[in-house]
């Protein structure tokens, strides 16, 4: 059985500084093999000769900085590769050599780890503003990271020693360096499972951001330290008395919680110091996971567990990696305490996370593609940041980094697939989220979720714990407005913006198609050229290599931005123009027809116009008139696409100045969350208007839980369409709203 004592808590700072010697010793405690050995020692004396003369602003030797990034790599017991690039990671930045050199000299590996780690150096601010600066740098280091996993533990190595000697910097640089730290390193560290550097380089932070709060709670903490630590000591010996009437073989020992987190505690979260009950705490070590819960099982049967305090991480593991029982239970003396239980490999992991996991092991032949697979199988979040840091590339930086922060780093909800996956989001996450953190082709397919064996809207928020099943159907229409309303990851609104911009492309391709073959078709018809005849000359090689088409609908397109025009296509075939009469219009203005709003200068007298049912125009909208031989003028919007395909047939038209009160018919679409009394609401809102309503239908998308409502209503004027439309949309559930075009 292993004991310990609490100590006082003594503030950061102070380092021991090592010499090569010492981190030599430390690797080979684990590294034998010569050719390793030879490795690093010439990665050493190589940097040394090349960093002579150069210093740190503390006024140290620079070779001290490279030499302690290589040793804490050593703690970490990393491969030679990695502890020769630790050493190696400034030198090119900082002298004469090339990446060409570290290859030559020190091989392949190295020199891509050199040079990811350069590229991040390299950054400089040159015209960005200094949060594009810091966003593109810090994409950088991702970037770096997603190829190859060494490279950021490198990067927090050497982030550690920065922070360890940060006071030598002017305030402003360590306040920044400090932020940095917080809002880019530790989350990493903390997402990787490395939280002996995680703990550190926070601590280390708040000291320099916040030194009022963090000498508070140091001061705070060792004063519960000397005033609980013999209460502790005593619920240790009495556990260790319980457990040694067992066969189970254990450790136990104390543990201080970090004065960071209890800082979030108690100025993020508001809780007094009083409250945290796991500032101290007992961690007991065994060997095998049904040894934790015997231990469990035997600190329940003795003390009083606290209720909703119990955690178990080895059976359900956090993202990464962190396996543990927590309990808090209450000592005989009454004071509360934590008790965490964990065998040996997972107290490793607690403290060096991926770092431990994928430990050096001598003799076996290194893979590291295969190492960077087995990290993504392992620690799911960092497949989907590898997939979104690839993905990316192009985006801005400052929203790539956003995307990153609430879809990565925020995500502390726990769900699970139905084979038992664990995937990690973001508070108020969605079954939709869910689908996209599976697969795109997931999320644009889904119809529908089931959440614990339970069918459930697709809006329906994520808690810790549920099991959800997506259903996909391979035919859906895909995603829609609606969606970007209900999912809380920036990964899925951003697949959804894409499916929806490469939907609008293509239905504005099918648009111009039609429209374009439509002009052709009516002007062709004038020229005595039927439609089938047509698409034969346009689509011979003649005419779409003249006018460089691949094919006809190519042609259709430009067709519909008139670069040509079917007259001119009607020119290079020579198809002439055959002789049409024109509208015989005389000079007397139409006014004698009261009932309709519209008049045309100069109409013959009794010439029939008609509002157009498609568009529904009403007074105030910009309007042209469309001649129909036989049957008068009827009135569009100028917008309507029933008339851009015969500009020849259009002819000015006019709203008359007195309408007097009349009303017209104008065909809207509410586009609107499901949900009960939906329909109801949007009645009682246009009749509380008095707004006159003819016509009222609703479609259900079930796939979505969203609801189209088609509605007829009666409006004088366009400033008073708008003014309903302004009204409707304070209804709730209701998102968008627009005219109906038939």
């Amino acid at each position: 059985m292993k004991e310990n004592k609490l100590t006082e808590i003594k503030p950061n700072g102070g380092y021991k500084m090592h010499t090569f010697e010492e981190v030599k010793a430390s690797f080979l405690t684990y590294i034998h093999d010569k050719n390793s050995i030879k490795l690093i020692e010439d990665a050493y004396h190589f940097v040394e000769k090349k960093h002579a003369g150069i210093y740190r602003k503390s006024g140290e030797p620079y070779i001290h900085h490279l030499i302690e990034v290589a040793y804490i790599l050593t703690t970490l017991q990393c491969g030679p590769v990695t502890i020769a690039s630790g050493l190696l990671h400034d030198v090119v930045e900082d002298t004469d050599t090339t990446i060409e050199d570290i290859k030559k000299l020190f091989g392949n590996e190295c020199a891509k780890i050199v040079d990811a780690l350069t590229k991040i150096q390299r950054l400089k601010l040159s015209h960005r503003t200094q949060e594009e600066f810091e966003a593109e740098d810090r994409r950088k280091i991702f970037l770096g990271m997603a190829k190859d996993a060494r490279v950021i533990i490198i990067k927090l190595a050497d982030r550690l020693h920065n922070m360890r000697t940060v006071e030598a910097l002017k305030e402003e640089r360590q306040k920044a360096l400090a932020k940095e730290t917080l809002d880019v390193f530790a989350p990493i560290a903390h997402r990787l499972g490395i939280y002996r550097i995680e703990s550190e380089l926070e601590d280390l932070s708040l000291k320099v951001l916040e030194p009022d709060k963090y000498n508070e709670i140091l001061y705070l903490l060792n004063r519960k330290i000397k005033n609980r630590s013999k209460a502790l000591e005593n619920l240790r010996k009495k556990i260790a008395d319980i457990i040694l009437k067992t066969n189970i073989k254990f450790e136990i020992e104390s543990r201080v919680k970090s004065i960071y987190s209890i800082y979030k505690k108690m100025y993020l979260k508001e809780h007094s110091f009083d409250e945290i009950y796991d500032v101290l705490a007992l961690r007991i070590i065994t060997e095998t996971e049904i040894n934790c819960y015997e231990i469990l099982g035997l600190i329940h049967a003795h003390f009083k567990p606290i209720p909703g305090r119990f955690k178990d991480y080895i059976a359900v593991p956090k993202p990464n990696l962190y396996q543990s029982l927590h309990t808090c239970i209450v000592a005989g003396d009454g004071n509360i305490f934590e008790v965490q239980i964990r065998t040996k490999e997972m107290d490793e992991v607690a403290e060096t996370g991926v770092a431990a996991h994928w430990r050096y092991k001598e003799g076996e032949t290194y893979n590291p593609k295969k190492e960077q697979q087995e990290i993504e199988e392992k620690l799911h979040w960092f497949r989907d940041f590898v997939s979104m840091t690839s993905e990316n590339q192009n985006e801005n930086a400052q929203e790539f980094m956003e995307h990153l922060s609430k879809d990565i780093f925020e995500a502390n909800v726990y769900v699970f697939t139905p084979k038992g996956r664990v995937i990690d989001l973001p508070a108020g996450s969605t079954p939709l989220d869910f689908a996209y953190k599976i697969h795109t082709k997931v999320g644009d397919q889904a119809v529908g979720a089931m959440v614990n064996n339970s069918l459930v809207p697709l809006n329906t928020v994520l808690n810790t714990g549920d099991v959800v099943d997506i259903k996909t159907f391979k035919n859906s229409p895909g995603p829609n407005e609606g969606w970007l309303k209900i999912v809380k990851t920036n990964t899925a609104k951003s697949n959804i913006k894409k499916f929806l911009q490469k939907k609008n492309n293509e239905l504005l391709r099918n648009d111009k198609i039609s429209k374009g073959r439509q002009s052709c078709v009516d002007f062709f018809k004038e020229r005595g050229v039927d439609e089938k005849e047509m698409e034969n000359l346009l689509s011979t090689e003649n005419v779409l290599n003249n006018y460089h088409f691949k094919d006809i609908d190519e042609l259709y397109i430009a067709v519909s931005n008139h670069k040509p025009s079917p007259a001119n296509l009607c020119d290079f075939l020579g198809i002439k123009r055959k002789e049409t009469s024109a509208l015989n219009l005389s000079k007397k203005e139409n006014t004698d027809n009261d009932n309709c709003p519209v008049y045309v200068k100069g109409a013959t007298k009794g010439l029939q116009i008609t509002l157009g049912n498609c568009c529904t125009p009403i007074p105030g909208d910009t309007i042209v008139g469309y001649v129909t031989k036989g049957k008068g003028i009827t009135v569009h919007r100028t917008n309507c696409p029933n008339i851009q395909n015969d500009k020849s047939r259009l002819i000015d038209v006019y709203w008359k100045n007195n309408l007097g009160v009349a009303n017209y018919p104008v065909d809207i679409i509410i586009e609107c969350n499901d949900r009960n009394d939906l329909l109801a609401d949007i009645l009682s809102t246009l009749n509380a208007n008095k707004v006159k309503v003819t016509e009222l239908n609703a479609k259900l998308h079930p796939e979505t839980l969203t609801t189209t409502v088609y509605c007829q209503i009666y409006v004088p004027d366009v400033t008073t369409l708008h003014h309903t439309f302004q009204i409707l949309k304070n209804v709730k559930d209701v998102y968008e709203i627009r005219r109906q075009i038939h």
